[in-house]
């Protein structure tokens, strides 16, 4: 698959509708807590499992049969603990509980697959569970990202919480993680996420000021950090060769000169900076093209074969006058008598 068409495959519109729907459903969350402050304690039942549980499969030394698929969502409830007999499950959806602890699931070792969002999780600290992919605690009220090591893990979803600083991913024991959701979150620095198979990261809606620590995320392609406030383009290294689609949308960007520390990113070919104040200056969009040769698409529209002509004239003529600019500051070099006498010294 060539860049261009995995550039096409990057969809920032879609991004953006998603956001919209997250923050809905973030708000409608929100207001449903603060309604059901109380809970009556209700436990998770075995009419309730019943109900729930379907998918029959056969279990691990293939002499039995059981169900391996648990839908408990939208129950109310506040206790999981029965979940600790049943061994063979694979796949559990228990969002839109009121749900505070974890531990129910730490033997749940064949756990392919865990939703549990919008509860009132407090962290999502679980035993290592070896066969565990996909994992999303999103919109909850977990303050770090401990405790998270399963070694098969690739998709980690902790967007809506109130994590500030990212601590504890170990780059050894998450090997597999290619996707990581942070957004919504109270984040301030992106120190902590130095996890090198990393493909997908998204920390829009925090409270960062600039990029730092991601040096080492040679396999990052795509980084989403609308809606923060960074204001400089600092931290980004051309160690990260494989960064395709960069979101700044509505950061603090005044000054284009910016997007010069941009041109060590090989791959990158689609940048967004709408509702930044240098996307209200003149020329924004032929500047940008500018500074970053390779790049295929501002914003929403892609440059055309005039674009980048043009750019290639500005560029061929700055380089000409840097030139010139050189050649008469050596001309103007001042005379120095000191030189010239040491030197008719040592002919002498």
């Amino acid at each position: 698959m060539s860049d261009e068409d995995e550039l096409d495959d990057i969809d920032a519109d879609q991004y953006d509708l998603e956001k919209e729907e997250d923050e809905r459903e973030m708000d409608d969350w929100e207001d449903y807590r603060k309604e059901g402050e109380e809970w009556v304690p209700t436990p998770l039942t075995e009419a309730m499992m019943k109900e729930g549980l379907s998918l029959l499969c056969k279990t691990g030394n293939g002499l039995g049969h059981a169900y391996i698929k648990l839908e408990a969502k939208d129950r109310d409830l506040t206790d999981i603990n029965i979940l600790r007999a049943f061994i063979h499950l694979r796949y559990v959806d228990i969002s839109e509980n009121h749900i505070t602890d974890l531990s129910p699931l730490n033997g749940l070792t064949h756990l392919l697959w865990l939703k549990a969002d919008s509860n009132q999780l407090r962290s999502a600290r679980l035993n290592d569970l070896p066969y565990l992919q996909i994992a999303s605690f999103s919109y909850n009220q977990i303050t770090d990202t401990e405790g998270i090591s399963h070694p098969r893990l690739g998709s980690l979803d902790l967007k809506g919480n109130r994590i500030r600083f990212v601590t504890g991913l170990d780059p050894e024991k998450l090997a597999n993680l290619h996707t990581l959701e942070l957004r919504g979150n109270q984040i301030e620095s992106t120190e902590g996420i130095n996890l090198p198979n990393l493909k997908n990261l998204y920390l829009a809606q925090n409270m960062l000021k600039k990029v730092q620590g991601l040096e080492n995320l040679g396999n990052l392609t795509t980084l989403h950090l609308r809606d923060n406030q960074i204001e400089t383009l600092d931290g980004f290294s051309k160690e990260m060769k494989s960064l395709q689609y960069l979101n700044l949308r509505n950061n603090l960007i005044s000054d284009l000169g910016e997007l010069a520390k941009l041109q060590d990113l090989p791959k990158l070919r689609a940048l967004v900076l709408l509702e930044n104040p240098c996307a209200d200056e003149t020329d924004y969009r032929q500047e940008a093209l500018v500074q970053i040769a390779h790049l295929e698409r501002l914003d929403k529209e892609f440059f055309e074969e005039e674009d980048r002509a043009e750019a290639d004239e500005i560029r061929q003529r700055l380089k000409e006058e840097q030139e010139q600019d050189q050649e008469v500051d050596h001309d103007m070099e001042p005379y120095s008598p000191t030189l010239e006498a040491k030197d008719t010294s040592l002919r002498n």
